[in-house]
């Protein structure tokens, strides 16, 4: 099994939703990630300002969602 199933294989088996130890989940979830090389964060959020603001994504979802331009 590779390293992403034996994690997923593990969060199933110790998740306390399941019926795990909450405590012995997290600090297990935190040598998981130490291993990964991440240690606390899973992925990296990057925010950015452009000087064009949030325009260029409006008109581009609002031409997405129109119909077509033929009849």
């Amino acid at each position: 099994m590779n390293d992403r199933g034996a994690f997923a294989a593990w969060v199933r088996a110790h998740h306390p939703d399941v019926g795990g130890d909450p405590a012995e989940f997290a600090a297990g979830l935190m040598r998981w990630r130490a291993a990964a090389g991440a240690p606390g964060v899973v992925a990296p959020v990057c925010v950015f300002r452009s000087r064009h603001g949030l325009w260029r994504l409006a008109r581009w979802l609002r031409r997405r969602r129109r119909g077509p331009r033929v009849l």
